[in-house]
């Protein structure tokens, strides 16, 4: 009995001793650790396409992040990469910020953010978007405009209210019967915009009709009959008119049919007289400040509200050749734009 009562009390002692030694371990391994501990983050960004007002989003989300970083103490490394207006290119973009394991993704127009979202679903890397128009919209889900997603995106609308839009091209041009809308079909966003105009301008016995192209190659024909066929052009914040600019003035200029733009590139860019437009620049430093509650103080992307302009930092611009040509009184609001 005295032989087995010594057994059990050594192997009690080992078990005691392993258990401590277990403890003492555990105690000395690492956390991983929080976003106040990490020194240096990495970003992924995938931008849609170059153009002006993508191109000052992205700028305007790199310098104001940094900014902050460095306030912080923080350093931060982005990696730009541009789809070239192709959308399967982003998903293709973003599923390698997934594999190296980037601490956030910035997805630049509407076919990122879709990819982002798609990609990121096992993963739950931070996404935080720029340039667009209804987050509710692009994602597919229920959710109020500047409320939160739900998920593991949130950033920065560039919505302007259609009813201000449709204001501004009847101050303007107040015999107008019936205004051309063109837009790309393959971008949701778009969509959303001109139904928001059709709406508006039907409150006003204003007839709208929409003239859609698939992709660049239908970009002329397009609006070429548009222009033939309304008193107004209206473009809202599209990508593929952004990047198709110039065919699109030189159009509308030969059927000598004024445009109304959504945003001050597309307005620079297609010779439009005037536009009611946020700044991109801006619209990417908010969703910079986003970036640095996920990233550094550790918020949670499906918690934080969709940012959005309000309506006294929008800018009503006239290019003052274009008001001449169609003899148009432009408001004492609006400022004459000069291209940087």
């Amino acid at each position: 009995m005295k032989k087995h009562m010594k057994v059990l009390s050594l192997i009690v002692a080992i078990c005691m001793a392993v258990c401590v030694f277990a403890a003492c371990s555990g105690s000395k391994t690492p956390e991983a650790p929080t976003g106040e501990d990490q020194a240096a983050f990495k970003v992924g960004i995938c931008q849609l396409v170059q153009h002006d007002a993508l191109d000052a989003a992205t700028k305007g989300f790199q310098e104001k992040l940094t900014e902050l970083m460095t306030a912080a103490g923080k350093t931060v490394t982005f990696d730009y990469q541009n789809a070239s207006g192709e959308s399967a290119n982003c998903a293709t973009i973003i599923n390698q910020f997934v594999a190296d394991k980037a601490d956030l993704i910035l997805a630049n127009a509407t076919p990122a953010l879709q990819a982002a979202a798609t990609a990121t679903v096992s993963s739950k890397i931070p996404v935080v978007a720029v340039a667009i128009t209804d987050f509710g919209d692009a994602l597919d889900i229920e959710m109020e405009a500047t409320g939160v997603t739900g998920i593991n995106v949130t950033g920065a609308s560039d919505y302007v209210s259609s009813e201000l839009q449709a204001a501004q091209l009847l101050d303007l041009f107040p015999d107008t019967k019936t205004v051309g809308c063109i837009y790309c079909s393959a971008e949701a966003n778009s969509l959303f915009q001109v139904e928001g105009m059709k709406a508006a301008l039907a409150a006003k016995n204003v007839a709208c009709n929409f003239y859609s192209f698939a992709d660049t190659n239908d970009v002329q024909a397009v609006t070429k009959k548009a222009a033939e066929e309304s008193d107004v052009i209206f473009i809202p914040t599209d990508n593929t008119a952004a990047s198709n600019g110039a065919i699109i003035a030189d159009v509308c200029a030969a059927a000598e049919t004024p445009i109304i733009a959504g945003e001050v590139g597309i307005f620079s860019n297609t010779n439009a007289v005037a536009t009611l437009s946020l700044s991109y620049y801006q619209n990417g430093a908010a969703a910079a400040q986003q970036a640095f509650d996920i990233l550094v103080n550790g918020k949670n992307p499906a918690e934080i509200n969709i940012s959005q302009a309000q309506s006294e930092d929008l800018v009503y611009y006239y290019n003052a050749d274009m008001a001449a040509k169609y003899n148009v009184t432009i408001p004492e609001n609006y400022e004459a734009y000069t291209a940087e």
